[in-house]
Protein backbone atom coordinates (compact mmCIF):
# COMPACT_ATOMS: atom_id res chain seq x y z
CA UNK A 1 0.00 0.00 0.00
CA UNK A 2 1.01 3.81 -0.71
CA UNK A 3 -0.52 6.80 -0.05
CA UNK A 4 -1.13 10.00 -2.22
CA UNK A 5 -3.56 12.76 -2.39
CA UNK A 6 -5.76 14.10 -4.63
CA UNK A 7 -5.20 15.83 -8.01
CA UNK A 8 -4.89 19.02 -6.77
CA UNK A 9 -4.09 19.27 -3.18
CA UNK A 10 -3.28 21.93 -0.82
CA UNK A 11 0.13 22.38 0.83
CA UNK A 12 -1.49 21.34 4.14
CA UNK A 13 -3.69 17.94 2.60
CA UNK A 14 -0.23 16.62 1.00
CA UNK A 15 1.64 17.10 5.09
CA UNK A 16 -1.08 15.45 6.34
CA UNK A 17 -0.89 12.66 3.87
CA UNK A 18 3.31 12.12 4.05
CA UNK A 19 2.23 12.56 8.15
CA UNK A 20 0.00 9.89 7.61
CA UNK A 21 2.82 7.53 6.00
CA UNK A 22 5.01 8.24 8.41
CA UNK A 23 2.81 6.66 11.07
CA UNK A 24 1.33 3.98 9.35
CA UNK A 25 4.70 2.81 7.49
CA UNK A 26 3.85 3.05 4.51
CA UNK A 27 5.39 4.75 1.08
CA UNK A 28 3.84 8.66 0.08
CA UNK A 29 3.56 9.20 -3.46
CA UNK A 30 3.18 12.35 -5.19
CA UNK A 31 0.21 12.30 -6.97
CA UNK A 32 1.36 14.39 -9.97
CA UNK A 33 -0.23 14.42 -12.93
CA UNK A 34 -0.92 10.22 -12.05
CA UNK A 35 -4.66 9.09 -11.70
CA UNK A 36 -5.16 7.29 -8.55
CA UNK A 37 -4.80 4.19 -11.04
CA UNK A 38 -1.81 4.85 -12.68
CA UNK A 39 -0.20 5.62 -8.66
CA UNK A 40 -0.84 2.63 -7.82
CA UNK A 41 0.10 0.95 -11.25
CA UNK A 42 3.74 3.11 -10.90
CA UNK A 43 3.36 1.34 -7.07
CA UNK A 44 3.54 -2.22 -8.44
CA UNK A 45 -0.28 -2.79 -8.49
CA UNK A 46 -1.05 -2.31 -5.21
CA UNK A 47 -3.68 -0.49 -3.01
CA UNK A 48 -3.51 3.67 -2.59
CA UNK A 49 -5.03 5.59 0.01
CA UNK A 50 -5.77 8.24 -1.29
CA UNK A 51 -6.06 11.75 1.28
CA UNK A 52 -8.51 14.46 0.25
CA UNK A 53 -9.06 17.93 1.93
CA UNK A 54 -12.02 16.21 3.87
CA UNK A 55 -12.27 12.82 2.95
CA UNK A 56 -9.63 9.35 2.93
CA UNK A 57 -10.76 6.71 0.23
CA UNK A 58 -9.29 3.77 -0.59
CA UNK A 59 -8.70 2.21 -4.40
CA UNK A 60 -7.79 -1.24 -4.89
CA UNK A 61 -7.42 -2.02 -8.11
CA UNK A 62 -10.31 -3.57 -10.29
CA UNK A 63 -12.52 -2.96 -7.42
CA UNK A 64 -14.91 -0.06 -6.47
CA UNK A 65 -13.30 2.92 -4.41
CA UNK A 66 -14.03 2.38 -0.71
CA UNK A 67 -14.20 5.49 1.59
CA UNK A 68 -14.55 5.95 5.51
CA UNK A 69 -18.17 6.41 6.99
CA UNK A 70 -19.26 5.21 10.57
CA UNK A 71 -22.49 3.96 8.66
CA UNK A 72 -25.42 2.85 10.71
CA UNK A 73 -22.94 3.31 13.66
CA UNK A 74 -24.15 6.72 13.58
CA UNK A 75 -27.45 6.25 13.21
CA UNK A 76 -27.30 3.45 16.29
CA UNK A 77 -25.30 6.28 18.09
CA UNK A 78 -27.99 8.70 17.95
CA UNK A 79 -30.52 6.57 18.87
CA UNK A 80 -28.51 5.25 22.01
CA UNK A 81 -27.60 8.80 22.81
CA UNK A 82 -31.69 9.42 23.16
CA UNK A 83 -32.09 6.76 25.60
CA UNK A 84 -32.61 3.40 23.40
CA UNK A 85 -31.04 0.60 24.44
CA UNK A 86 -28.11 -1.14 21.66
CA UNK A 87 -27.78 -4.85 21.67
CA UNK A 88 -24.20 -5.58 21.34
CA UNK A 89 -23.47 -3.08 23.93
CA UNK A 90 -26.00 -4.94 26.31
CA UNK A 91 -25.19 -8.30 25.38
CA UNK A 92 -21.19 -7.20 26.02
CA UNK A 93 -22.31 -5.75 29.36
CA UNK A 94 -20.63 -2.19 28.98
CA UNK A 95 -19.90 0.18 31.61
CA UNK A 96 -18.89 3.71 31.66
CA UNK A 97 -15.02 3.50 32.09
CA UNK A 98 -14.30 0.00 30.57
CA UNK A 99 -11.57 -1.30 28.45
CA UNK A 100 -12.72 -2.90 25.23
CA UNK A 101 -10.81 -5.10 22.84
CA UNK A 102 -12.23 -5.56 19.42
CA UNK A 103 -10.64 -8.18 17.79
CA UNK A 104 -11.51 -7.82 14.26
CA UNK A 105 -12.28 -4.12 13.90
CA UNK A 106 -13.09 -3.85 9.83
CA UNK A 107 -13.99 -0.62 9.23
CA UNK A 108 -14.92 -0.14 13.26
CA UNK A 109 -18.83 0.20 12.84
CA UNK A 110 -18.98 -1.90 16.41
CA UNK A 111 -15.58 -0.38 17.83
CA UNK A 112 -17.62 3.11 17.65
CA UNK A 113 -20.22 2.03 19.19
CA UNK A 114 -18.31 0.32 21.75
CA UNK A 115 -16.33 3.78 22.19
CA UNK A 116 -19.92 5.54 22.92
CA UNK A 117 -20.90 3.29 25.37
CA UNK A 118 -17.98 2.88 27.67
CA UNK A 119 -17.84 7.30 28.03
CA UNK A 120 -15.52 9.64 28.24
CA UNK A 121 -13.08 7.35 31.10
CA UNK A 122 -13.31 4.63 28.51
CA UNK A 123 -11.03 3.13 26.22
CA UNK A 124 -11.19 1.18 22.98
CA UNK A 125 -8.76 -1.06 20.95
CA UNK A 126 -9.63 -1.61 17.56
CA UNK A 127 -7.39 -4.08 16.13
CA UNK A 128 -7.42 -5.45 12.67
CA UNK A 129 -5.07 -7.70 10.53
CA UNK A 130 -5.75 -6.16 7.11
CA UNK A 131 -3.28 -3.40 6.51
CA UNK A 132 -5.52 -1.54 3.83
CA UNK A 133 -8.70 -1.92 6.20
CA UNK A 134 -6.93 -0.38 9.70
CA UNK A 135 -5.01 2.52 7.68
CA UNK A 136 -8.43 3.58 6.32
CA UNK A 137 -9.84 3.12 9.86
CA UNK A 138 -7.19 5.26 11.09
CA UNK A 139 -7.05 8.03 8.70
CA UNK A 140 -10.60 7.90 8.95
CA UNK A 141 -11.10 8.53 12.99
CA UNK A 142 -9.12 11.31 12.55
CA UNK A 143 -10.87 12.96 9.31
CA UNK A 144 -14.30 12.32 10.05
CA UNK A 145 -16.45 14.80 11.43
CA UNK A 146 -20.13 14.40 12.43
CA UNK A 147 -23.33 17.06 13.74
CA UNK A 148 -23.41 15.10 16.93
CA UNK A 149 -20.16 16.41 19.30
CA UNK A 150 -20.54 13.31 21.67
CA UNK A 151 -19.96 10.88 18.74
CA UNK A 152 -17.00 12.55 17.61
CA UNK A 153 -15.19 12.99 21.40
CA UNK A 154 -16.09 9.23 21.03
CA UNK A 155 -14.17 8.42 18.20
CA UNK A 156 -10.94 10.17 19.52
CA UNK A 157 -11.43 7.13 22.09
CA UNK A 158 -10.75 4.87 19.62
CA UNK A 159 -6.90 3.04 19.29
CA UNK A 160 -6.08 1.52 16.09
CA UNK A 161 -3.47 -1.33 15.77
CA UNK A 162 -2.94 -3.20 12.62
CA UNK A 163 -2.19 -6.64 13.71
CA UNK A 164 -3.32 -10.26 14.04
CA UNK A 165 -5.48 -10.37 16.81
CA UNK A 166 -4.06 -13.81 18.40
CA UNK A 167 -0.36 -12.06 18.19
CA UNK A 168 -1.42 -9.53 20.33
CA UNK A 169 -3.83 -11.45 22.63
CA UNK A 170 -0.52 -13.37 23.83
CA UNK A 171 1.48 -10.26 24.59
CA UNK A 172 -1.00 -9.29 26.77
CA UNK A 173 -1.47 -9.57 30.49
CA UNK A 174 -4.04 -11.19 32.36
CA UNK A 175 -7.34 -9.75 32.82
CA UNK A 176 -6.27 -6.74 31.31
CA UNK A 177 -9.35 -5.59 29.47
CA UNK A 178 -13.07 -5.73 30.50
CA UNK A 179 -14.23 -7.20 27.34
CA UNK A 180 -13.00 -8.82 24.40
CA UNK A 181 -15.32 -9.03 20.92
CA UNK A 182 -15.23 -10.85 17.73
CA UNK A 183 -17.03 -10.47 14.99
CA UNK A 184 -15.44 -12.88 11.92
CA UNK A 185 -19.02 -12.36 10.09
CA UNK A 186 -17.03 -11.41 6.73
CA UNK A 187 -16.62 -15.01 6.05
CA UNK A 188 -20.09 -15.21 5.75
CA UNK A 189 -21.71 -13.08 2.48
CA UNK A 190 -24.93 -11.91 3.53
CA UNK A 191 -26.81 -11.01 0.81
CA UNK A 192 -28.76 -7.91 2.39
CA UNK A 193 -24.88 -6.89 2.68
CA UNK A 194 -23.51 -7.22 -0.69
CA UNK A 195 -22.11 -3.29 -0.76
CA UNK A 196 -19.74 -4.28 1.53
CA UNK A 197 -17.76 -6.68 -1.03
CA UNK A 198 -15.15 -4.52 -1.59
CA UNK A 199 -14.49 -4.76 2.39
CA UNK A 200 -14.90 -8.37 2.49
CA UNK A 201 -12.05 -8.34 -0.04
CA UNK A 202 -9.52 -6.92 2.25
CA UNK A 203 -11.13 -8.87 5.21
CA UNK A 204 -9.29 -12.52 7.06
CA UNK A 205 -11.36 -15.13 6.32
CA UNK A 206 -10.37 -17.57 8.72
CA UNK A 207 -11.82 -19.07 10.95
CA UNK A 208 -11.86 -18.05 14.59
CA UNK A 209 -9.46 -20.34 16.36
CA UNK A 210 -9.77 -21.62 19.26
CA UNK A 211 -6.50 -20.57 21.12
CA UNK A 212 -7.27 -17.02 20.34
CA UNK A 213 -10.52 -17.64 21.64
CA UNK A 214 -8.40 -19.47 25.14
CA UNK A 215 -6.68 -16.12 25.21
CA UNK A 216 -9.28 -13.95 25.02
CA UNK A 217 -10.76 -15.19 27.92
CA UNK A 218 -7.27 -14.65 29.74
CA UNK A 219 -7.23 -11.33 28.81
CA UNK A 220 -11.03 -10.44 29.43
CA UNK A 221 -11.98 -9.56 33.01
CA UNK A 222 -15.64 -10.27 32.46
CA UNK A 223 -16.86 -11.07 29.03
CA UNK A 224 -16.12 -12.12 25.56
CA UNK A 225 -17.98 -11.95 22.66
CA UNK A 226 -18.41 -13.56 19.55
CA UNK A 227 -20.91 -11.71 16.79
CA UNK A 228 -21.78 -14.35 14.21
CA UNK A 229 -24.56 -15.84 11.57
CA UNK A 230 -27.67 -17.60 12.98
CA UNK A 231 -26.99 -21.54 12.64
CA UNK A 232 -23.52 -21.08 11.90
CA UNK A 233 -22.31 -23.71 14.32
CA UNK A 234 -19.47 -21.62 15.28
CA UNK A 235 -20.95 -21.21 19.05
CA UNK A 236 -21.09 -24.69 19.55
CA UNK A 237 -17.64 -25.34 18.62
CA UNK A 238 -16.13 -22.55 20.31
CA UNK A 239 -17.87 -22.33 23.47
CA UNK A 240 -20.23 -19.71 23.84
CA UNK A 241 -23.49 -19.10 24.89
CA UNK A 242 -25.65 -18.10 22.92
CA UNK A 243 -27.86 -15.13 23.49
CA UNK A 244 -30.65 -15.14 20.82
CA UNK A 245 -31.95 -12.51 18.50
CA UNK A 246 -35.37 -12.58 17.62
CA UNK A 247 -36.35 -12.02 14.11
CA UNK A 248 -32.31 -11.15 12.96
CA UNK A 249 -29.72 -12.93 11.15
CA UNK A 250 -27.08 -11.92 13.85
CA UNK A 251 -26.69 -14.01 16.83
CA UNK A 252 -24.02 -12.82 19.77
CA UNK A 253 -22.04 -15.45 21.42
CA UNK A 254 -21.02 -14.56 25.21
CA UNK A 255 -18.73 -16.48 27.42
CA UNK A 256 -18.72 -15.31 30.86
CA UNK A 257 -15.13 -15.19 32.59
CA UNK A 258 -16.05 -13.07 35.77
CA UNK A 259 -18.28 -16.13 37.44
Amino acid sequence: MVITTGSDPLPETQQRAREYAAKLGVTYVERGSYSVAGVSKQAGGCSVLVVLQQDIRLYQPDTEMMFFHPSMAFVRAKRYFKGVPDVMLEVAGIQAGDHVLDCTAGLGADSMMFAVGVGEQGKVTAVEASQELAALLYTGLITYTSSVPAFDEALARIEVHHQDHLSLLKKMPDRSVDVVYFDPMFRHPVMESSSLSPLRSLANHTALSEEAVAEACRVARRRVVLKEKKGCGEFDRLGFAVQIRPHSNIVYGVIAVDQ
